[in-house]
Parts: structure tokens; sequence; C-alpha cells
């Protein structure tokens, strides 16, 4: 499938150069206009910026908007440079309103400015009363092309409704039904619509028990309630039940997406939407201040270290096994993050959940701690034919991995608590913070057992 997909594509490609080498608009447009628009993207933004300014000249702003909301925000970003101001502010207007938004989020102030100011007044206005919500939430996310209609229409007008407004709504799956005050009151689908009596009230039909999300939700917490429900799309309220708008399947998406792209950004201690598109310095200059605050943890274990240096000197075979602690001090505790972070994220966090995956983990950590400690214990004993030196690394990788599974799992559900995104607790943090309790638990242990040892 994989061959026969990419053969069909270098075809198109094949066609649609031949049509712009030899400047013939119609084939152009025929060729390309018959494929989805995310092929469309493919093919646009692999070609030189060249070829791209001679099919702006092929193509409507209209039907770029299509083409252009499949693109990535940095290919977006530089495509826009590219295009006369007038060609931007009419393809924008031509867009839904949210996903105009989302391109206009990512542009400088002034840039945005300059596109409302010469946009049509309509969609500008549309678009401005988008903009002022806050980054992240229901508001910001939703789209106000949708269908709603009165209560106390009958089915056979509200069909004729929905006919006459389709055409510009994002989704009609479900058809809204509001009060004189356009405040939300019901709901249906087009199934209900389609199979309902001609005659009979539309709040008959209606489903009165909706669930929403108000405006100012956070865009995470819509994303799980759509994956719970089930849902295309979900109506976002005001605090006095007036329907602003509604967010689309495809909207959660790309929620999905950025809030995972933000986790693992974080787990990893990078800082979130840093890509190809950035410099060397830009990067080092985001990265550099959790490194040197991770340096200067660091610099507090190797000074911790220094003060068992008698220790080290009286039995110098510590040394061997200081990476081995460490190493998997870190190992367990990044896993048990990755587990606490993910039920989190799922919305496992409620206070039972957060007692029983805390339990878990301390259970899990026992028993790694255990097995990992005895075959270290009888390696230990056979290699350097000594039990105490043995005995004493084993219990150090069990007192460690114990403790390291339940920081690991820990930190980031204190830090859920206090409204801190738990993904913070980064996976270098936590190995750092566990390589100090490692060199503590293990030097601790040799000092008391150094009458053995030596």
């Amino acid at each position: 499938m994989p061959d026969t997909k990419k053969k069909m594509d270098e075809e198109f490609a094949s066609l649609l150069m031949n049509a712009i080498q030899k400047n013939d608009i119609d084939a152009f447009r025929k060729e390309f206009l018959e494929v989805h628009p995310y092929d469309q993207a493919k093919f646009f933004v692999s070609q030189e910026e060249d070829i791209r300014k001679q099919i702006y000249t092929y193509l409507s702003p209209a039907e770029m908007a299509e083409l252009f909301h499949n693109l990535d925000s940095e290919d977006q970003e530089k495509i826009l440079h590219e295009m006369a101001p007038s060609y931007v502010a009419e393809m924008l207007a031509q867009m839904y309103a949210d996903d105009a938004v989302d391109v206009l989020n990512e542009l400088e102030k002034d840039q945005v400015v300059s596109y409302l100011t010469i946009m049509d007044d309509e969609a500008a206005k549309e678009i401005k009363d988008l903009l002022h919500y806050e980054e992240k939430t229901a508001g910001s996310i939703m789209t106000t092309e949708f269908v709603a209609i009165s209560a106390n229409k009958t089915i056979r007008e509200a069909m004729k409704i929905l006919k006459s407004e389709a055409p510009d709504a994002e989704t009609i799956y479900y058809i809204y039904v509001v009060d004189d005050e356009k405040r939300l009151v019901g709901v249906l689908s087009l199934r209900d619509l389609i199979i309902a009596d001609d005659n009979k009230l539309v709040s008959e039909v209606m489903n009165d028990r909706v669930v929403y999300v108000s405006v100012s939700e956070d865009q995470e917490n819509v994303a799980r309630m759509m994956m719970d429900y089930d849902f295309v799309a979900l109506p976002v309220l005001d605090y006095q039940r007036h329907l602003l708008g509604i967010i689309t399947v495809d909207d959660i998406m790309d929620v999905i997406e950025e809030e995972a792209s933000e986790d693992y950004s974080k787990l990893a201690g990078v800082p979130d939407g840093e890509g190809n598109g950035y410099s060397a310095f830009s990067a080092a200059k985001k990265r550099l201040p959790w490194l040197i605050i991770l340096l200067l943890l660091g610099m507090f274990t190797a000074s911790l270290i220094g003060r068992f240096e008698e220790t080290l000197n009286k039995v110098s075979i510590l040394a061997v096994f200081i990476p081995l602690i460490a190493g998997m001090a870190g190992n367990t505790g990044t896993q048990a993050l990755a587990i606490a972070v993910r039920g989190i994220a799922l919305g496992e966090s409620d206070h039972n959940s957060k007692v029983q995956l805390l339990q878990k983990e301390i259970g899990t950590g026992l028993i790694i701690g255990f097995v990992c400690g005895i075959l270290v214990m009888l390696i230990v004993d056979v290699w350097q034919h000594n039990f105490y030196l043995g005995l004493l690394v084993g219990t150090a990788i069990f007192c460690t991995l114990t403790v390291s599974t339940m920081t690991g799992a820990l930190i980031p559900l204190v830090m859920h608590k206090f409204k801190i995104d738990p993904a913070v607790a980064s996976g270098p943090f936590i190995t750092t913070l566990n390589d100090i309790i490692s060199i503590l638990i293990y030097f601790g242990l040799a000092t008391l057992l150094m009458n053995y040892l030596v």
C-alpha cells in the first residue's frame, strides 16, 4: 500500500509540474483541485519559492485557505511572508475563524493588526472576537461557524434553516437549540432531524441534557471530555449559558498533538516549541537556564561524594559502583514519573486514584529493588570475593530503587496538587535528584559497614 501511494504521489507531482512548466492553468487546476487538501499541501510545500509564487496566481484565496490549513505552523509562517498582504487577508477571511486565529496567534502583533485592518469587516470582527480569549482555553480553539435554531421551530422549518446555513458551518452533525436570548437549551443530531416528523416542534425532538464546556475551560480538559463522550463537536458557553461557539474533533486532535509534544518536551527538559526553525543560538538560549540548574544540582552531588572522601580512600572499590547505583536510581525514577504524568494526563487525578498509584509504585519499587539487590549482591560477592561488599551494594540498590520509584511517582502528584504542570518534573530533574538520594544512601551505608569492608 505505501508503494502504491508513493507511485500515485509521483504521478500527481509529475502532472502538476508539467502543467506549471507549460503555464497551463486549466490543466493544473483540474489535477490539483481533485485531490485532498492534505496532498495539495504536501506538493505545495515541497516546491521552491518561485514555483509556489506561480501557484498563488493559479489559486483563489479560498482555495489556498483549504490547502494552508494542512501546513504545520513553521511552514505557514514561512509561506505567509511570500504572499501579498491583501492575498493573505482574503485567505484568512475565507478560513474558519478558529483556524484563522490559530495562524494569527503564531505571528507578531503588528502583522496581526495589519492583516485585520485590510480584511473584510465582518470576517475581521469574527476573528477579533476569538483572539481576545486566553490561549489554551476553550474560547481560543472554538469556532463560531455552527448551526443554531429556535426551540419553537418545526422540524420542516429547521431543515430549511439547516440547508441555508450548512455551507458556512464547520460541522452540521449537531444542531444546537437556543432560546430567544441565545441561551443553549438543547441539541439534536442530524439523524434526529432527518427521521423526525416534519410537523413536530424542535423542542419535542431535542435532547435537553446537553454536555458543554465553559469558555474559560482548559483545552486539555476539553480534549479529555470529547474523548470520554466520543463527541465530534462540543458547545462552548459563557457563565449565563449563552452559546458562543463549538469545538470540533479536528481542533481536539490538534490539541492532543500539541499537549503531547509539550509534555514530551518538558519530560526531556527541552523548551516546548523548539524545532527545525530555531537557530543553534536560539536553541542554546532556551535550554541553558534549565541545564544550568541541573549543573548546579550535579555540583551538589559531586560535593556530597567529596564529603565521603575518607570512606573512598579506605575502600577505593566503592567508586566502581557509583555509576551503577546512580544510573539505576535515575532510570526507575523516570519510569515512575512517566506513569504518574500519564495518569494525570488521562484524568486519573482524584484522591483514590493518586493513593492507588502511589501504593502501586511503592510496591513496584520494593519488588524491583529486592530482585535487583539480590542479583547484584550475588554478582559482587562472586566477582570481588567479599560478602560484605556485595551486601552493601545490594542493600544500596534495594533502598535507592525503592525510594527513587516512590520519588518519581510522588513529585508529579504533589506538583499537580499545587496546580503546577507535572511534566515540569522532567526526566533530567528526577534523575539528578535521585543521584543525590542514591549517593547519600550508598555512602551512608558504606560508612556504617566500614569495619567489615577494610
